[in-house]
């Protein structure tokens, strides 16, 4: 019979074992993770915004790279990338797009008022967080501009949130926003820090390091054969592209692959899913939501490029619908280009009515040529035209500036049209921040079920862990038997009222 130190000895050999033989499953689940595409929302301070545009400074607000807006007061920041580590909860993510604030015109035409936030980037790090932003700001009374990377702007209210263990896509909602010293400095003095600004909500998609498949004994036997199919295969690919490029060019000036990029009016949008509206947009057919913009893919038609003339049609339908009988679709995009100028029509849809090929606006196209295997127009300006204006029942006269048009042309088979804003993945659900600081983690930042099932390695870790409870219950048997965030307080104005916002802090 085993005496006690023998007993407990194997007790404590066979816990070594488990866990060695259970921290490699552990390790792997827990490794750090690439952030690429997601969404940040966040007003900056819708207060701010209404100060900006209202009698006081008179001034208005544009965006810039791609940043769209949601909602009534958000921007939309757009193509998350970084990193994350589900086993300490760190992440870091920096995002595209920007806003740019002008107000208090002055007699020589420019803006005493001149602030640009873009490319923000949110870093969690041991429960705290910082929301960092690249700034451009014109200092009050002397005019003069400062230009600052990364600047730690605001620091972030995560109490009661645990971000260690998270799957994909990771989000926050309504996370607390405070200006830091350096970010009151940025922002040219207008608030002082510890104003509260608005609150950030963010989604961003994760993805693993692919892992390098060991080959098998037998795969290696079989390189040689599979080295001459792959072979074999690849000739037949290079015949078939032979055949592909022959029969283009049988087809003079046809194309296979175009896109338009058109976001119709951003005002609209805002109205839509805004207080009056209460409404949305649904998209179908293909067509795809780049946040500030529509993209209506898989473009077919004909192109010259000595004449730079186009005539094309587009995939995808967009639906706007709301309060207010607010019904409209339009759908069968085309697009048509000749002599320097360019028309966007399509199937216009309300009421229950259809008007087919309606032009909507005109755009100007007068350099269309190709260059690097693309025809391509960026972000050029769009005006709507008398038949567009009785499309969106006469809300716009004609002649009322648009959503300018960007619009994509392959004319070889080895350019790729440009990506569209990545925002992710729709997350389903969002780790609520507590405003307070909590023992225990209210809410994980896990939006959906892990993209990696529960293998071969969880139901080890299972089984281990029931073989582990028994060895410490021996274990610690034998040792029996052998003993026998306050929440801060803003230093700044308050938040705006009903009534109205509060204007920032003036000298």
């Amino acid at each position: 019979m085993l005496s006690s130190r023998s007993v407990r000895a194997l007790a404590v050999a066979l816990l070594a074992v488990l866990l060695g033989a259970m921290l490699p499953a552990a390790t792997a689940q827990a490794a750090g993770r690439t952030v690429q595409g997601g969404r940040l929302d966040w007003g900056i301070k819708s207060s701010f915004q209404s100060y900006v545009t209202g009698p006081i400074a008179q001034g208005s607000w544009s965006l810039t790279g791609g940043a769209a807006t949601i909602g009534g007061s958000q921007f939309r920041f757009h193509s998350a990338n970084g990193s994350y580590d589900p086993a300490s909860g760190s992440f870091n993510s920096a995002f595209s797009g920007g806003v740019h604030f002008t107000g208090h015109k002055k007699a020589d035409g420019s803006n005493e008022l001149d602030l640009t936030i873009s490319r923000p980037t949110v870093r969690i790090n041991g429960g705290s967080g910082t929301l960092f932003a690249d700034m451009v700001s014109k200092e009050r009374g002397t005019g003069k501009v400062t230009h600052r990377s990364q600047v730690p702007l605001a620091t972030l209210g995560l109490g009661g949130i645990d971000m260690r263990g998270g799957s994909t896509p990771i989000a926050l909602n309504n996370v607390p926003a405070t200006l830091t010293t350096q970010g009151a400095a940025s922002f040219a003095g207008y608030y002082t820090a510890g104003t509260p600004l608005d609150p950030i909500s963010l989604s961003v998609d994760t993805q693993g390091a692919p892992a390098e498949p060991k080959p098998a004994p037998s795969e290696k036997k079989d390189e040689a054969a599979n080295d001459e199919a792959a072979k074999k295969a690849e000739e037949q690919a290079e015949k078939e592209k032979a055949a592909k490029e022959k029969a283009s060019k049988e087809k003079a000036g046809r194309f296979e692959d175009a896109a338009v990029d058109w976001g119709v009016r951003r005002t609209f949008r805002e109205y839509v899913t805004g207080s009056i509206g209460q409404g949305k947009w649904t998209l179908a057919d293909g067509a795809q939501d780049g946040g500030a913009l529509f993209r209506f893919p898989q473009g077919k038609g004909t192109y010259d490029a000595k004449k730079q003339t186009l005539d094309a049609d587009f995939d995808g339908s967009i639906h706007f619908t709301g309060a207010h009988d607010l019904d409209l679709k339009f759908a069968g995009v085309t697009v048509a280009v000749a002599k320097g100028e360019g028309t966007l029509s399509a199937d216009v849809t309300s009421a229950g009515t259809t008007r087919k090929s309606v032009p909507l606006i005109t755009f100007d196209a007068k350099d269309f040529a190709p260059e690097e295997g693309l025809a391509v127009l960026t972000e050029t300006p769009a005006t709507l035209t008398e038949d567009g204006a009785k499309a969106f029942g006469s809300m716009y006269k004609a002649g009322t500036e648009m959503d300018p048009v960007s619009l994509a042309v392959t004319v070889d088979d080895k350019a790729q049209l440009p990506p569209l804003p990545d925002l992710g993945s729709e997350p389903t659900a969002a780790a609520e921040p507590t405003g307070k600081a909590s023992a225990e983690p209210s809410a994980e930042p896990v939006a959906a079920a892990s993209d990696s099932g529960p293998g071969a390695g969880t139901y080890a870790a299972i089984g281990g862990g029931v073989l582990l409870l028994a060895a410490a219950g021996a274990f610690f048997a034998l040792r029996r038997r052998g003993a026998g965030q306050a929440d801060a307080t803003p230093a700044g104005s308050s938040d705006a009222t009903s009534t109205g916002p509060e204007a920032p802090q003036t000298s």
